[in-house]
């Protein structure tokens, strides 16, 4: 073997291991401690609950997968047609009267594509899913609230645009920020006694606080990851 053919095969051995090495990031669920392409599997970690949530009609497929409550994300290649399709999510079930909770907060970062049509959002549920409250972090695309805008508000450490509306199940009420963020800290409590204040809801049960994202299109398959959640009551 000639120095030269030994040089080359040292270069080429060496852009392999790169390559392999990047394909192995670019798949995290490969190496996760758990994952499914089951559009209703779940995981239960940590006193959470993961679900894939492949719900809405002309889904295409998702695989979700997760080290923990906090880290998890999926793969999702769902097609360029309107309505939501699924919402992978974390969730923490809380079970107190906002009045009886001294505090409530949530912190969060994310990785999400800069194509698509989804949100990221916390769905928070209360007194047995009569309430719907959506916490907007950001959005991407053609997504929206459901009901018309009724203010703009500075609450729970955020600026948001508040829209009031109802699913025909339940009302809606969405905090949508006015300019996007991957990642930050709420004050879940404060926006709870600020929709009391407003006369929408009252002293309500909070039943889960989920967190995640909310899929209308992800056409050839795009990645949407949790690198940290976690929620905090007392």
């Amino acid at each position: 073997m000639t120095k030269w053919w030994r040089a080359v095969t040292a270069v080429v051995a060496v852009l392999v291991t790169w390559l392999a090495a990047g394909l192995v990031a670019a798949v995290p669920a490969n190496a996760a401690a758990w994952s499914s392409s089951d559009k209703w599997a779940t995981w239960s970690n940590g006193g959470y609950t993961i679900r894939n949530d492949v719900w809405g009609s002309g889904a295409g497929p998702q695989t979700i997968w997760a080290n923990s409550y906090s880290n998890w994300g999926v793969w999702a290649d769902h097609p360029n047609t309107g309505g939501v399709k699924a919402y992978p999510h974390s969730a923490r079930n809380i079970g107190r009267r906002i009045s009886a909770l001294g505090s409530l907060t949530s912190y969060f970062d994310v990785s999400r594509p800069g194509s698509g049509s989804y949100s990221t959002t916390y769905d928070i549920w209360a007194d047995n899913n009569a309430y719907e409250i959506m916490l907007w972090a950001n959005k991407q695309g053609a997504v929206g609230p459901i009901g018309s805008k009724q203010t703009t508000a500075t609450v729970g450490g955020h600026t948001w645009d508040v829209y009031r509306g109802s699913n025909g199940s339940n009302a809606v009420f969405s905090f949508v920020r006015t300019s996007n963020t991957n990642s930050g800290s709420v004050d879940i409590k404060a926006i709870l006694n600020w929709i009391r204040g407003a006369g929408w809801m009252g002293d309500a049960t909070v039943g889960e606080v989920q967190f995640g994202f909310e899929i209308t299109s992800s056409s050839g398959g795009l990645n949407f990851a949790s690198n940290s959640y976690s929620v905090s009551s007392s």
